[in-house]
């Protein structure tokens, strides 16, 4: 089924007592403006984060007489090694001094908005920059799918238990507003990264965090980078009580 930015649950949302959500008022709110704002929710293509990336180069032509298709060579990408430029001209692949072609297998995943869209810079500023070096961007973290399917390897039970009563500062678990996504999804938020601002590299949805809900997240987010979370935060106490419940 194609992900839809206007489709929603039929049935609302409920979650269990055992679970953050359950720290505010309202955890999804309809967003009808569909703005790329903090705390949308979006389809977006995102790479899988492998532990080692690999790397393709090109080995010979497909069509000895085209200079645009090309056999190419998949391999692990250590940066550690290094770097080869082939001297086979492909018109299709250019590559400047010290760079390489990186691999990554893709997914069109739900993916929440953490930053606002930065200030664009002025074009008389950039003539003559490539456009990555001034694009602007948004930093959104992805949700994967936490129940298995012949589609999806998910997430164990007992994983899924502890993710859901915040033992880990990296996983949120939550279910998404969405008709068609998992029946439980997980917020991965170590693998935040930075997305296009063009309309065609996202698609926003009809629900967005609260500013409750977000606030949550913004403070799940800062033990990710600093390691601990504030003195006496609502988190903390949520976390003693899941100890004590589910020892």
């Amino acid at each position: 089924m194609k992900p839809s930015g206007s489709r929603r649950r039929e049935m609302a949302t409920t979650y269990p007592d055992d679970c953050l959500q359950t720290l505010v008022n309202a955890w999804w709110v309809p967003h009808p403006e569909l703005k790329l704002c903090r705390g949308a929710l979006i389809w977006a293509f995102v790479p899988h984060v492998d532990q080692v990336p690999y790397t393709f180069t090109p080995i010979g032509r497909t069509d000895p007489t085209s200079h645009h298709q090309a056999d190419v060579k998949v391999a692990p990408l250590s940066v550690n090694q290094a770097l080869k430029q082939t001297q086979l001209p492909v018109a299709a692949m250019p590559l400047n001094k010290n760079e390489v072609w990186a691999a990554h297998r893709a997914k069109i995943r739900p993916c929440l908005v953490l930053s606002e869209e930065c200030a664009k810079v002025e074009k008389k500023l950039t003539q003559g920059m490539p456009n990555h070096a001034s694009a602007p961007t948004v930093l959104v973290a992805p949700y994967y799918g936490a129940d298995k399917s012949a589609a999806r390897a998910g997430y164990t039970q007992p994983f899924v238990d502890r993710i859901r009563h915040c033992e880990y500062p990296q996983y949120l678990w939550d279910k998404l507003p969405l008709e068609g996504s998992a029946s439980e999804s997980i917020l991965r938020l170590d693998h935040v990264q930075p997305i296009g601002c063009h309309h065609s590299a996202y698609r926003v949805c009809d629900h967005k965090l609260s500013e409750e809900a977000l606030e949550i997240v913004d403070t799940m987010l800062d033990w990710v980078i600093k390691g601990k979370l504030p003195d006496g935060h609502d988190i903390l106490e949520f976390r003693k009580m899941m100890q004590e419940a589910f020892p």
